[in-house]
């Protein structure tokens, strides 16, 4: 049995640990702070995170820093993170292919997208369309693009030949923009190409979106269709949010949460990234965590079924 001199003790000890936690929350951030992006300048969740750490930088009063950790889809970035200190100072961009499809994709990924980060919000879906093509008459003749071998457009590809039995075969690309310029030149008929990638040449007739792989129409292209609606349960939603590493005490996840949810509800904001492609859509911490662990069931089952392995 527990003495009283104990319980006091094992009591003060929580509650000074619970207000430590509160301090940080109240005084974060007293330093810059470093947001990790595990892609190259340029891509989407690199323009998401530099947004982000303008509109950070400006209600702080302190420096938000960008740093680009790109490599092994992103595994070198989520490695860095989940290894770094729970106080806010290190924060990262996650994206659905790091988050859920990378533990199935590479062998001994270093680290554990459930137990090594703490969910802050989501920002939102990156759009991924699918762009202009012929089909069943020409079976194995018609090869798709995508920005990599697991990422989620090659995996959209995938579930398509699942669901319907098309035969199609994949040609990965390193990024979006390759796949897009050999779309443009012919050598493929076919491409998932994230929306930001597609916009600027619809315009000049050489390419046409036929569809989007999430569940929903694109708002702001609600006359494109989706293609589960031809295609029944077809998905491949695509996300992008905040996490930072699993230690960071819940009243500082709490504060970057409001913080981050508050930028992404600023209209110019939201025009801005709509225009990459990217659907805004805020969540609580525990929306994302849902999101990850639903990914984690849906990627592994599809992954193996297509034997998807990363050369």
């Amino acid at each position: 049995m527990i003495s009283y001199p104990r319980v006091t003790v094992i009591c003060v000890v929580l509650a000074a640990h619970m207000m430590v936690a509160s301090a940080m929350g109240q005084d974060y951030p007293s330093r810059p702070v470093t947001i990790v992006v595990g892609y190259t300048p340029g891509a989407t969740s690199d323009l998401l995170a530099r947004t982000m750490a303008e509109r950070l930088s400006a209600v702080w009063g302190q420096s938000v820093i960008v740093d680009n950790k790109s490599g092994v889809g992103g595994n070198i970035a989520a490695t860095y993170v989940a290894r770094a200190p729970g106080d806010g100072y290190t924060l990262m961009v996650g994206t659905d292919a790091m988050m859920t499809s990378n533990v199935f994709l590479y062998k001994n990924t270093p680290f554990d997208p459930v137990k090594d980060f703490a969910p802050i919000t989501n920002a939102g879906a990156n759009i991924i369309c699918l762009a202009i093509a012929y089909a069943k008459a020409n079976p194995g003749k018609l090869q798709y693009g995508s920005s990599g071998i697991g990422s989620p457009h090659h995996l959209a590809g995938e579930l398509l030949r699942h669901k319907t039995g098309i035969d199609i075969v994949h040609v990965p690309y390193r990024g979006g923009g390759a796949t897009i310029n050999d779309l443009l030149g012919g050598h493929i008929k076919l491409a998932f190409l994230s929306l930001s990638s597609a916009v600027p040449h619809l315009n000049s007739g050489n390419i046409r979106i036929l569809a989007v792989v999430e569940r929903d129409r694109y708002a702001a292209m609600s006359d494109i269709p989706t293609i589960g609606e031809t295609v029944p349960g077809f998905e491949m939603s695509s996300w992008v949010g905040f996490f930072s590493p699993a230690p960071t005490p819940l009243p500082l996840l709490a504060r970057l949460n409001d913080a981050m949810v508050n930028v992404l509800k600023i209209d110019a904001v939201k025009e801005k990234l709509a225009a990459l492609g990217l659907a805004v859509a805020p969540s609580t911490p525990s929306e994302l965590a849902a999101m990850v662990n639903q990914g984690l069931a849906v990627r592994g089952e599809l992954v193996k079924a297509a034997n998807i392995q990363v050369e």
